[in-house]
C-alpha cells in the first residue's frame, strides 16, 4: 500500500477493499492489513483481480473518488466512477491543448528535457563506472552535447524543432549505445535502431522492452482518466496511442535501455534466445520472451527514490506517478509538468 498525490495504489497480490464507516480496508484472507480515511482520497487504484464490496464502490462514486482496477501485470481493467462525473473536465483539456500546437509544445519540451537528461546520466554513469571499458572522452563529449541540446529544448516553443532536438539528440547517444554492451558482444551489438522488423538481437529486445512500457504508460494514463490515444509531442493517429508515447520518452533510457543492457550484461539471456525468419527479421523464442517477462516484472517491484515527489516508490509506479503529474498539470494544479528526471 502506498498513498501518492492524493491516490492510494494497492500493489500487494490478493487484497480485497471494502468499506468500514469512513475508511477504507485492505482484507487478505480475513486478515486486516490496513485501514485508511477515504475523506482525503482522489482516487483508489488497486493491481490484482480480487476485488472491492459493492458498499466501497458506492460510497466512492458518491464522492467522486475513482476506483481503479489493474492486473498484477499493470494492464487496465476498469474504473469506477459518478453518475455524470469523471474525468470530462481533464479530457476536454487535453484535448483542448493537444489542438493547440504552442501549448502542446510546452509540454512536448519537458517530454524531450526528460529523455535527453536521462540519456546523459546513463553516459556518465557509464564512465564513472566502467572507465576501462568504454571511451571516456567520447561518452564526456556525446554528455557534453546533450547539454547543449538541453538548453536550446528549454526555450523552443515549435513543435517540429522540438522533434529536430530530440532527433539529434538520439542519434548521438546510439552512436555510443554499442559500447554500452559489455559482454557476450559477438552475439550482441547494436549500429542503428531498426524497428519494423527489428535485424539483430538488441534492438529485438528493444522493441519489446518498449512495447511493454507503452502498454504500462497507457495503462497509467487510463488509470487518471486521461486519453492515452491524443498526445501532445506525438500527434493524432489511428490506433496509436501517442499520449502513451509521450509519457514514455522520459522512461525509454533509464527503464527500458538500461533493462536490456542489464539482461546481455548479466547473461540472463544469450544467442539462442532468438531465431531469424526469411525475410532477417529477428525475433525471440517463447522461452526467451518469458524469462524477459519475468526479470521484467521484477524491476518493476525494484525501489526508486522519485525525484519530483521526493518519496521511495517501485520502478513499476513510475509512469502512473508520471501521469498524476500530468493531470494535476492539465488541471492547473502545477505551473509546468515535471518530467522524470533520474540521476
Amino acid at each position: 500500500m502506498k498513498k501518492l498525490l492524493n491516490t492510494l495504489f494497492i500493489t500487494q497480490p490478493d487484497v480485497y477493499l471494502s468499506l468500514d464507516g469512513d475508511n477504507i480496508v485492505l482484507l487478505k484472507e480475513q486478515e486486516r492489513l490496513g485501514r485508511l480515511p477515504l475523506h482525503n482520497l482522489e482516487a483508489v487504484v488497486s493491481f490484482g483481480y480480487t476485488g472491492a464490496s459493492p458498499a466501497l464502490m458506492g460510497y466512492c462514486a458518491e464522492r467522486n473518488i475513482s476506483l481503479v482496477f489493474f492486473t498484477m501485470n499493470g494492464r487496465f481493467l476498469a474504473r469506477v466512477i459518478g453518475q455524470s462525473r469523471g474525468n470530462v473536465v481533464l479530457r476536454k483539456k487535453q484535448y483542448r491543448v493537444s489542438d493547440d500546437e504552442h501549448m502542446s509544445a510546452r509540454i512536448a519540451r519537458n517530454f524531450i528535457i526528460g529523455k535527453i537528461y536521462n540519456h546523459k546520466w546513463i553516459i556518465e554513469r557509464m564512465t564513472r563506472d566502467y572507465p576501462l571499458r568504454v571511451d571516456v572522452n567520447q561518452f564526456k563529449e556525446v554528455s557534453h552535447y546533450l547539454s547543449s541540446v538541453i538548453h536550446e529544448v528549454r526555450i523552443c516553443e515549435d513543435l517540429e524543432r522540438l522533434r529536430g532536438l530530440e532527433g539529434q539528440a538520439a542519434t548521438s547517444y546510439n552512436k555510443i549505445f554499442n559500447q554500452m554492451i559489455l559482454q557476450q558482444k559477438n552475439d550482441f551489438y547494436f549500429h542503428a535502431r531498426s524497428r519494423r522488423p527489428p535485424l539483430d538481437n538488441v534492438n529485438a529486445m528493444l522493441s519489446f522492452a518498449y512495447t511493454l512500457l507503452a502498454n504500462d504508460a497507457a495503462s497509467a494514463l487510463e488509470g487518471v482518466g486521461l486519453d492515452a490515444y491524443v498526445g501532445f509531442l506525438h500527434r493524432d493517429r489511428p490506433g496509436r496511442a501517442s499520449l502513451a508515447l509521450d509519457i514514455m520518452e522520459e522512461l525509454r533510457g533509464v527503464y527500458a535501455d538500461r533493462f536490456v543492457l542489464s539482461l546481455i550484461n548479466k547473461r540472463i539471456l544469450n544467442k539462442d534466445a532468438f531465431l531469424k525468419k526469411e525475410n532477417g527479421a529477428i525475433i525471440m523464442t517463447d522461452e526467451a520472451r518469458r524469462k524477459f517477462l519475468k526479470a521484467w516484472q521484477a524491476k518493476k517491484q525494484e525501489k526508486i527514490t522519485h525525484p519530483y515527489l521526493g518519496e521511495k516508490i517501485s520502478w513499476g509506479l513510475v509512469p502512473h506517478a508520471q501521469a498524476l503529474l500530468l493531470a494535476r498539470y492539465l488541471r492547473n494544479d502545477l505551473d509546468e509538468y515535471p518530467p522524470f528526471l533520474w540521476k
